[in-house]
């Protein structure tokens, strides 16, 4: 990487933080620090809660799998309109005029001290495995440009985010999030205009969106109605309408964040921006995925997008084995590359037939060469001894590092490093928020000084920011960072929401309904993770459903029991 670069990230990076931290006030009290006393306009809370998502997962996660997938993804988001104004309408009054610290915090008000720990316990391990996912994208991006391996960078990335967090509590994180909100829009574009301008000669964006076609990789719709389909348009309405309320609404990492708006009023209306935002900005992210794509179809992308791990196999034992898959991937990527530009000569010509043919020929090349990639992953897998590699998260980064022109990549670089350190910040400050709030000060301390309980909170920061880093050295090879998140937080969320649902909406559910109930959503969601191929969409329903069920039932049988005099 070259000078300019390191200096723009340096200063830039440098400048927003300072800035981040300077706007900190009150954060020697515990409102101020876990609730920046709730003055935050709705704009800044609503582009942090965005912010939270657009993060360096959005930027390599979810560019990875436009990439590799197409625009399918977007499918997994046509329900979050719909849950932003639910929330809207019913949790986020509802703990807002509560004036709670936690959203766990009502359950014991509503049932019991044992219901409110499971919950927080639930989401305790669900966002800690998250955030370790969160930091695995930047420190990728590291391992690419220190060459260092992903433990080191992984501690390099946390390190920092640990003290931010410290220091600036939500205050500093939220006026961060704006900053850095603005910044990935404009790295998105940049890269966006980099895959275009870099197409050859004689090829239009036109005739790479055609081949990007033949593959399927523009199709946004399947209405096929397979429950072991990831992406369809059901589980994008229905199964993830139970995932994004479960996130948005009961959360701590988000409920914290519009718990910090200044009325009811403006927690509504930031949270309505993911609602007008969400989906078109989703897109851009997409579509950066597929003209990454179509830019590599005319020009050679590595078989592996890890420069560590291509370099490790080209001297290491299987150097000949590896050797040989190259020269199969060399052959048939400029076979494809001929079919995509018979494609696009013949669209210039006018010649229908001879476009549709060319096209139908890179499709199968294309195949192919999915094909050579996938088996020298798997050569790499078996190399490392870990059974298994993916290399959909470095596809952008090498993509920046190789082809972006000096200057935007260290733009680039900031934008990336600091929207994962910010949102690690942010998740680390609710994981300290729940555990100092709900455990601490609820079953072991529960009269000290606010000095007390910021001490205790800084230190848990620290200790769930070394489990964040073991998570993220096993999550970076485990696929597409987006997926790895969702399927943390599937596992966990729809029991979590189903409790909630017990307290608004079924009035008899008592503690003893819900804490079974509970036990019995995270149960089902358990034996349909390891025994069946239900798409992890699914399985917030499932716990869902199972915790409102059992917990309803387990409530009235209670009531019914006959009295012993």
């Amino acid at each position: 990487m070259h000078i300019i670069d390191w200096l723009i990230l340096l200063v830039v990076g440098g400048w927003i933080i300072y800035d981040g931290l300077k706007r900190t006030r009150d954060s020697h009290e515990i409102e101020g620090y876990f609730l920046a006393n709730r003055s935050i306009p709705w704009w800044a809370a609503g582009l942090s809660v965005m912010a939270t998502q657009l993060s360096a997962i959005t930027m390599i996660g979810t560019t990875g799998q436009g990439y590799t997938d197409g625009m399918r993804f977007i499918q997994f988001y046509f329900a979050l309109p719909l849950a932003m104004i639910i929330l809207s309408v019913t949790l986020v009054p509802f703990f807002y005029n509560s004036k709670v610290f936690t959203a766990y915090e009502y359950l014991e008000r509503r049932f019991d001290a044992r219901t409110r720990t499971f919950t927080s316990i639930l989401f305790l391990l669900s966002r800690g495995m998250s955030c370790g996912a969160v930091i695995a994208a930047p420190a990728v991006v590291l391992s690419l440009v220190l060459g260092w391996d992903l433990t080191a960078t992984t501690l390099a990335i946390t390190v920092p985010a640990v003290i931010y967090t410290m220091f600036g509590g939500v205050q500093a994180v939220t006026w961060t999030d704006v900053k850095i909100m603005v910044l990935i829009v404009g790295a998105l574009l940049a890269m966006m205009a980099t895959a275009v301008f870099g197409l050859p000669e004689g090829v239009g964006l036109t005739d790479g969106l055609r081949v990007a076609a033949a593959t399927g990789r523009l199709e946004s719709f399947d209405f096929s109605f397979d429950l072991t389909n990831q992406y369809t348009v059901w589980s994008g309405t229905i199964a993830a309408l139970f995932l994004f309320c479960s996130y948005f609404g009961t959360d701590q990492s988000q409920v914290q964040r519009y718990l910090t708006a200044r009325s009811v009023d403006e927690a509504r209306h930031s949270l309505l921006m993911s609602a007008y935002w969400k989906i078109p900005l989703q897109v851009i992210v997409l579509l950066l995925g597929i003209f990454v794509f179509i830019f590599y179809v005319f020009t050679k992308p590595p078989m592996v997008f890890s420069s560590v791990h291509e370099q490790r196999m080209q001297t290491g034992a299987a150097a000949g084995d590896y050797a040989a898959l190259q020269q199969e991937y060399d052959t048939v990527f400029e076979t494809r590359r001929q079919a995509a530009g018979d494609a696009a000569r013949a669209h210039a010509a006018g010649d229908e037939t001879a476009m549709h043919a060319a096209a139908a020929r890179f499709a199968d090349e294309d195949r192919a060469l999915t094909d050579v990639r996938a088996r020298a992953a798997s050569l790499v897998g078996r190399v490392d001894g870990e059974g298994r590699f993916n290399d959909t998260n470095y596809i952008i980064p090498t993509f920046i590092l190789d082809h972006v022109p000096v200057g935007l990549i260290g733009l680039m670089l900031v934008a990336i490093i600091l929207a994962a350190t910010d949102t690690i910040a942010g998740e680390l400050n609710s994981l300290s928020t729940a555990t100092v709030m709900d455990f601490y000060k609820r079953h072991y301390r529960p009269v000290a000084s606010d000095a007390h309980y910021l001490r205790v909170s800084k230190l848990t920061t620290g200790l769930w920011g070394l489990f964040a880093c073991g998570v993220a050295v096993w999550a970076a090879e485990l696929g597409s960072l987006i997926e790895v998140v969702n399927r943390f937080g599937s596992f966990f969320y729809g029991s979590i929401l189903g409790v909630f649902i017990l307290a608004i909406a079924v009035p008899r559910a008592n503690g003893r309904g819900a804490f079974l109930g509970l036990m019995a959503g995270m149960g089902s969601v358990a034996l349909v993770f390891f025994f069946t191929d239900v798409a992890f969409l699914w399985h917030n329903v499932v716990g869902a459903v199972a915790v409102v069920v059992v917990g309803t039932m387990a409530s009235y049988v209670r009531r019914t029991e006959p009295s012993r005099g």
